[in-house]
């Protein structure tokens, strides 16, 4: 994810003992530890919603018969004429 090596880890763990102490260490942490995961499961669910979005956008519309009535003449309550047949 960050791309960390083991070199940059080290340097990160000297200077974290350092400026927190080594008793506060482990809950500091821990902290962390715990920011990141939420993070990755906030990520995902604003990833899932979006691809749920997307599915929905790329349905097709419902049809409900429209189309015909505009293509065709077809009026409400009466037969929709063939499209070769004249009026």
């Amino acid at each position: 994810m960050f791309n960390i090596g083991i070199p940059e880890l080290i340097v990160i763990v000297i200077v974290a003992l350092l400026v927190v102490g080594p008793k506060k260490l482990p809950d500091l942490a821990r902290s962390v530890g715990k920011a990141i995961g939420e993070f990755r499961r906030a990520t995902e669910d604003v990833t899932e919603t979006l691809k749920e979005t997307l599915k929905e956008d790329e349905k097709p519309p419902e049809d409900n018969g429209l189309k015909d009535s505009l293509l065709y003449g077809k009026k409400e309550g009466g037969e929709s004429p063939h499209p070769d047949q004249k009026t």
